[in-house]
């Protein structure tokens, strides 16, 4: 590796030696408050580092900074030092260091992720965040629930990577390079209406999204979710909401708005399509929960189908056009408000409960903002500010968040796009209507409702957790006051997919290929299969 790589991933590099600085010095000094100290101080050391990082891509190093993944490199790490210091739990018990290192290899895993450009290390990466996330899901809360929600995620979760592996053959086949760049370039040789090589692509589109909607719970890959955010610790439900969706993201951009280019006319279909039915499953299923995780993870399920409404917009929009509201810039800002009003949520919860029975059902939180106790009272107005948030009452956050998507969606050019786009985001505002009536009957529930008997607060508040709260509220009132700056980050982060895209029309499909690839072998055998130059 050349200095000039090590300098451009100095950050990932720091949090990873943090994690194996926690797993060795774990195993002989057990002191839990001291490994959450130095967990806190490599992600803040990283933050540091990634201010002063380098930018661009090193001969044909299989990585590459741009604007996008810096962006989602700060979004990884941030919410991995917010949930680092979020709650107590298992980050306070016997695994600490084995909990806190698995989440630093999770938090790196998630910021390289954003940053490859070769099928090989993109699955590794994505591997990278999920192995960690099976240790941390049985670590959670060693109880039955626990293990059985840690089992059912590594399982599907294998199926799922099986998948996206079995996706990346096929685009192997049809473009004869694990290079994403390559694949671009080879791709666009391809006329997809006949011939094998345009059939393998397409069914390397459908498995790719497919594996990746698994990460990122999207429907019909959303069935896991309910019963392992009940089965998890709050801490545990605050990491599935928001690390997976940063790589699924990451790698939905990489691989099928940028690398699979010309697909465009068979994605963005797709994304609509999926987008519509997660975001009304997850709304409509999550009024009839009464247990809190359970409710919060269809609410995941609900905001994953808004976030693919601007992936869908910027695939359905024409590449050269300059649109008022960008479909990729609008999802990158959207998971950033989504992520931060999540993990806060959580870390209110996490506060409620012991290490053997934390607040589950939403009755027990029935008065919570007039039960005594400055803490419960605190947290019952935080659990509302980061509910309002999700819900896109201005002038929080999540009301940008919307507003963005939805307009994204309404500014698409193409004539025969531009009506399915309409219903997307009038059906996108239906669907926040009723994602309003859950997230506000939890509200109802604490301000409106005689005190019962007060949730159990934990015996001890440290100061990272209250740190969290503060840093989760303050962003997301700021970016409610001032969205401007953040909208406009996002924006720019997207402008490198839109510039691939915009290459990819201007060399069009009489690209010429320079040398023979797997593909063309099979094209011998297969005559009807000869690509069109």
């Amino acid at each position: 590796m050349s200095a000039e790589t090590i300098a451009m991933f100095a950050a990932e590099i720091v949090v990873v030696g943090t994690a194996i600085a926690i797993y060795l010095g774990g195993s002989f000094v057990p002191r839990p408050r001291l490994w959450r100290w130095v967990a806190v101080g490599g992600l803040v050391a990283a933050a540091v580092i990634l201010t002063e990082a380098p930018a661009g891509r090193v001969g044909d190093a299989p990585l590459e900074v741009d604007g996008l993944s810096h962006y989602l490199r700060w979004i990884a790490l941030a919410s991995g030092l917010l949930l680092v210091t979020l709650g107590t739990g298992p980050i306070a018990g016997p695994s600490t260091a084995e909990y806190l290192g698995s989440l630093l290899l999770a938090t790196a895993g998630a910021m390289l992720v954003a940053s490859t450009r070769d099928l090989v290390l993109l699955f590794v990466t994505l591997e990278m965040v999920s192995i960690p996330t099976y240790i941390l899901l049985y670590l959670g809360r060693g109880d039955s629930a626990s293990q059985e929600a840690a089992a059912k995620y590594f399982y599907l979760s294998v199926f799922a990577s099986a998948l996206l592996l079995y996706g990346f053959t096929f685009l192997y086949a049809a473009a004869g390079s694990m290079d994403l760049g390559e694949i671009h370039a080879r791709l666009g040789a391809l006329h997809f209406a006949d011939g094998a090589f345009g059939a393998f692509a397409k069914i390397a589109l459908a498995l790719i999204l497919a594996g990746l909607g698994f990460r990122l719970a999207a429907a019909p890959f959303h069935f896991y979710a309910a019963d392992v955010y009940q089965g998890a610790s709050h801490q545990n439900a605050a990491l599935l909401s928001i690390l997976p969706k940063i790589i699924a993201l990451a790698a939905l951009v990489r691989v099928v708005a940028v690398a699979m280019g010309g697909l465009e006319a068979y994605a963005w279909p797709a994304l609509l399509a999926i987008s519509l039915v997660t975001m009304t499953w997850g709304n409509v299923v999550a009024l009839w929960q009464d247990h809190v995780r359970r409710l919060l993870a269809y609410s995941s399920i609900a905001h994953a189908g808004y976030m693919l409404i601007g992936l869908a917009a910027f695939l359905g929009a024409e590449p050269s056009s300059q649109a008022a509201w960008d479909g990729l810039g609008a999802m990158l800002f959207y998971l950033l408000t989504y992520g931060v009003a999540t993990i806060g949520a959580f870390a209110a919860l996490a506060v409620f409960g012991t290490p053997n029975r934390q607040l589950d059902e939403v009755e027990q939180l029935a008065g919570l903002a007039w039960t005594p106790g400055r803490v419960r009272r605190a947290m019952a107005w935080l659990l509302a500010a980061f509910l309002l948030s999700l819900t896109g009452i201005p002038p929080l956050a999540g009301f940008w968040g919307k507003l963005a998507i939805f307009a994204s969606a309404l500014d698409v050019g193409p004539a025969e796009a531009r009506p399915w786009f309409i219903a997307l985001a009038v059906a996108g505002v239906v669907n926040s209507a009723i994602g309003a009536a859950y997230y506000l009957r939890v509200i109802g529930v604490m301000f409106f409702r005689p005190p019962s008997a007060p949730p159990t607060v934990g015996d001890r508040i440290a100061g990272p957790v209250a740190a969290a709260w503060a840093c989760a509220l303050v962003t997301v009132v700021l970016v409610g006051l001032f969205p401007g700056p953040w909208l406009g980050w996002a924006n720019r982060s997207s402008s490198a997919a839109a510039a691939a895209r915009q290459q990819h029309e201007q060399t069009g499909p009489q690209a010429n290929l320079v040398r023979p690839w797997p593909g063309q072998c099979l094209g011998a055998l297969l005559p009807s299969a000869t690509p069109s130059q």
